[in-house]
């Protein structure tokens, strides 16, 4: 890895990409930092340093991918969540829409076509969700009322409420716009998919403080136990992510004119982990909705069923949360996978351009033969995504129920950072191998 980095900067072109990336990365996490109008900087200080890391409830994930930010209400507080939620909607409405699946099929022009619903749509959620969050900031549960002697958002300053609730809903949808932006900028103008480093940069950021957090409270040995536990779990997670199912694939010769085309060989990768890392957010969005709907009931005298919730499902160390959580993941990776791949178009592409998986006739026993498959090498992916995830509520029991609720060497952002980083890595040697191919009469 460290070869392709060092070799990237020597040339030219794949310099100017990296150092634009990481301009790019530099100017989202200044916007990450900045707040918005609107928002003591000041009480948001002091009730995080109140606070002390404990847990936030339902919006631990969101202040996770968005790098802190979102807990301060800065410009960019939303990241890029909004974003990967549209492509996410988009995406399962291209199954059940005719029009969003007669798109894609049309290649570049449908994609980008999709890609513009995609920003619409995320500029809407952020509609939504900057108003959401600001009406939790305004209330104080944005907090679950512990910093009500700290208001996020003062009240009595001599503008109208209205005028500054607006100004700062609109000051995050445009930074929600503007990340979007940056996102693609990096995919056309730098290095690796844009919004892939954005989550990558806001992990990475929270990765220092957290760490150091453990060595204050718990001292070097735990420390070192657990940076030791991380790197197992991210090697075991490069692994994974690298194996495949390789079906072999023949093409039959053909003679179209006077040229003979086919009589190759290649292959069908079939990824362990076909579905990445969206069944875990979608099974963390659905275990939050109980958690969500708790903030609307009183906090004060909560009733039997909303205290068996909190304590049952909401909890992240309960035995019935880890469980459901689990079956969740499972359930949506085959789910995802379902709609993702589909096998009968897979073998009607191959019998169209005269291929064929050796042994099997193509059409139809070849779609029955690749749903075998992948049925078969879902579930160790599934298996293998629901262990990860529900690595770090252990680490919530082992370490303490209170403190860590945001730790971030586990689950989801151990999948995404080794994900992110083995994809451009292979795209920065890819470029190389473009540029500095040696072929066998050198």
């Amino acid at each position: 890895m460290l070869s392709a980095f060092l070799s990237a900067f020597r040339t030219p072109d794949l310099r100017k990409k990296l150092l634009f990336t990481v301009g790019i990365i530099a100017v989202y996490r200044l916007g990450a930092t900045l707040p918005s109008p609107g928002v003591s900087y000041g009480n948001v200080q002091k009730c995080l340093d109140t606070l002390q890391g404990s847990s936030t409830g339902v919006l631990n994930l969101l202040d996770l991918f968005s790098g802190g930010a979102l807990l301060q209400l800065s410009v960019f507080a939303l990241g890029i969540m909004p974003y990967i939620t549209a492509s996410i909607i988009l995406q399962l409405l291209t199954v059940v829409i005719p029009r969003l699946e007669q798109l894609r099929k049309e290649g570049q022009a449908g994609q980008a076509k999709i890609t513009q619903y995609t920003r619409y749509l995320t500029l809407g959620l952020g509609i939504l969700q900057s108003s959401a969050f600001v009406a939790l900031a305004r209330s104080g549960q944005l907090f679950q009322n512990r910093c009500d002697q700290f208001p996020i958002v003062p009240k009595g300053t001599g503008i109208p409420d209205w005028l500054t609730l607006t100004i700062l809903v609109m000051t995050m949808t445009a930074g929600t716009g503007v990340v979007m932006w940056l996102g693609e900028l990096i995919t056309d103008r730098g290095v690796g998919n844009g919004m892939s480093v954005l989550i990558f940069t806001s992990i990475a950021a929270r990765l220092p403080s957290e760490g150091w957090k453990i060595k204050t409270t718990k001292g070097w040995g735990m420390f070192l136990l657990v940076i030791a536990l991380v790197l197992l779990v991210i090697t075991a997670v490069t692994f994974i992510e690298q194996a495949q199912r390789r079906i072999p694939v023949q093409y039959a010769k053909r003679m179209i004119g006077r040229r003979m085309y086919g009589g190759t060989s290649t292959y069908i990768p079939l990824k362990v982990n076909q579905a990445g890392v969206i069944p875990v957010i979608f099974a963390s969005s659905l275990l939050y909705l109980p958690q969500l709907a708790l903030q609307f009931f009183s906090q004060t005298n909560p009733g039997k069923t909303q205290a068996w919730i909190q304590n049952h499902i909401v909890k992240a160390s309960a035995p019935e949360h880890i469980a459901i959580y689990f079956l969740l993941i499972i359930f949506f990776t085959y789910f995802y996978v379902s709609i993702t791949f589909n096998p009968t178009e897979v073998a009607d592409n191959m019998k169209k351009y005269g291929g064929f998986v050796p042994g099997i006739r193509p059409g139809k026993p070849t779609a029955e033969y690749l749903d075998f498959i992948l049925s078969r090498i879902t579930l160790p992916g599934a298996l293998y995504l629901g262990i990860i995830a529900i690595l770090p509520n252990f680490f919530f029991i082992w370490l303490d129920n209170q403190q860590f609720q945001n730790f971030p060497f586990g689950g989801t952002a151990v999948l995404i950072m080794v994900g992110v980083g083995l994809e451009t890595v292979k795209q920065i040697e890819s470029q190389l191998m473009q540029r500095n191919y040696e072929g066998f009469l050198r």
